[in-house]
């Protein structure tokens, strides 16, 4: 999607921030689209920014501003961060209206509070409009919720994209690794290595919302080498803690649970206390042959769109 840009009245154009969701144009707020459809100019991320301005268009959507990809690879930044910077100042220096368009939320790992400070100084008035963060939506896919009453009251948001270090809590405080695939091999042992053990569930979501979704179970004991056995890519979110086991993708954890002789997790007190049957874990554990129960928490699950 391309387009010429407008040019302004002379002076001061506006920059805004837009966050784009996930990837799914649905997830777009309201106010995000409508200065999508006043933009002259649109600088868009990669991951999530490009995906909804693809959907727009397939859906009908009309936007006339010029598109300008500044989209970042895994260690390859063609448009570095004091480029993408200088870029906003431009336009908008010109009377541009700029949308600067990020995946998930400006200000979740989205240096968006950079940018806007950025701009700020140089004068230009800046607009931010939240969006849907992938820490939130894309374990919601795989049936995730990051809180869940008797099981997990807070959690924990991290980049992977270093290696982390020690993160307090047990297994009832969940932790998101966004951009976690590359260092979860050193983040599992970190995690594992605390009062979370490595019988802590763990969920890898790739690609949430696309076409390539995929959901990944295990524990922090197996999570890398299964992640390594079925080739889990970028982008990808990783939930660590009880919550895993609400997930539909994971009747594995209650069968364990559930068979003859169990090594019983600190999680099952919960789902004893009638959770279970909140999330039809149940009935997971109904449809499983007996000899499944036995099984090593090793399998991995899909879920095609």
């Amino acid at each position: 999607m391309t387009g010429t840009a407008g040019i302004g009245a002379p002076g001061r154009g506006t920059v805004t921030l837009v966050g784009a969701g996930p990837g799914d144009a649905g997830l777009l707020t309201l106010r995000g689209l409508r200065a999508l459809q006043d933009a002259d100019v649109i600088v868009a991320d990669r991951l999530g920014a490009r995906a909804v301005l693809d959907q727009l268009a397939a859906e009908g959507v009309v936007l006339t501003a010029e598109v300008i990809d500044v989209g970042k690879l895994p260690g390859h930044h063609p448009v570095p961060q004091d480029g993408i910077n200088a870029l906003l100042v431009e336009h908008a220096t010109a009377g541009r209206r700029v949308v600067r368009l990020k995946g998930g939320d400006p200000f979740v790992y989205g240096r968006g509070r950079e940018e806007q400070q950025y701009c700020e100084d140089a004068g230009i008035p800046v607009e931010v409009v939240a969006g849907v963060t992938s820490a939130v939506s894309v374990p919601a896919v795989a049936g995730i919720p990051l809180t869940h009453r008797g099981i997990a009251a807070s959690f924990t948001v991290l980049s992977g994209h270093d290696q982390i270090e020690q993160v307090p809590g047990g297994s009832d405080h969940t932790v998101v690794l966004l951009m976690g695939v590359n260092t979860l091999g050193h983040s599992a042992h970190v995690l594992s290595a605390g009062a979370r053990g490595l019988d802590c569930p763990v969920a890898i979501i790739e690609d949430g919302y696309g076409e390539r979704e995929r959901v990944t179970i295990g524990t922090l004991g197996t999570i890398a080498h299964l992640a390594a056995s079925r080739q889990v890519r970028s982008p990808a979110v990783v939930v660590v803690g009880d919550v895993v086991a609400l997930s539909p993708h994971a009747p594995e954890l209650v069968a364990l649970w559930s068979a003859p002789e169990p090594r019983r997790p600190h999680w099952a007190d919960a789902l004893d206390a009638g959770l279970a049957v909140d999330t039809g874990l149940i009935q997971a554990v109904d449809s499983l042959d007996p000899a499944s129960a036995r099984r090593p928490l090793t399998s991995l699950f899909s879920r095609s769109r």
